[in-house]
């Protein structure tokens, strides 16, 4: 396995739902346009799931928002992200909180040559993910898709960026 798209919680709640902004909005087509790039050998799409009870969780007692509970319209990836998805035969990981245990031991088992990020948000799930890949595949090249990517705010974005570059994560 070569090269690696993880496309991080492209869900309707992080777009245009409960959480959603005007710059998540905004990096819709250009992540539907990285996910049909043919130059990937492999898509995995992550899903942020949570249960009716994420509101007394620790996550949900930091952020009191309910979003992306399984099943619902918000838990369903964007239409546009969906289909490029479906069309690139991506899997897809459910994962309970920032970062995914499962993504990292498939990673290490695939061992490829270069991973790359692209999703919301930057400042949480994006940044959470990418330094986790950094810890289990210390030599793979990972880099983070910025215009693929939206923050909670741009200045969070940009901090985000910041922390990855610093981390040895390659900013495109």
């Amino acid at each position: 396995m070569k090269k690696v798209l993880i496309a991080v919680d492209l869900q309707k709640d992080f777009v245009d739902g409960s959480l959603g902004t005007e710059d998540a909005v905004a990096i819709v087509p250009r992540a539907a346009q990285e996910i049909e790039d043919p130059s990937y050998d492999l898509v995995i799409a992550t899903l942020d799931t949570h249960t009716k009870r994420y509101l007394s969780t620790l996550e949900g007692k930091y952020l009191p928002v309910e979003h992306c509970v399984k099943g619902t319209s918000g838990w369903m990836l964007e239409p546009r992200i969906e289909k490029a998805l479906q069309q690139r035969h991506a899997s897809y990981i459910e994962k309970p909180t920032f970062g995914s245990e499962i993504l990292m031991k498939q990673m290490q088992e695939l061992q490829p040559d270069e991973i790359v990020l692209i999703g919301l948000c930057t400042d949480i799930c994006v940044v959470s993910n990418a330094l986790m890949l950094r810890a289990a595949l210390p030599n793979t090249t990972i880099c983070v898709i910025a215009d693929a990517c939206a923050g909670v705010t741009k200045e969070k974005h940009e901090a985000a960026l910041k922390v990855l570059a610093s981390c040895q994560i390659e900013i495109q």
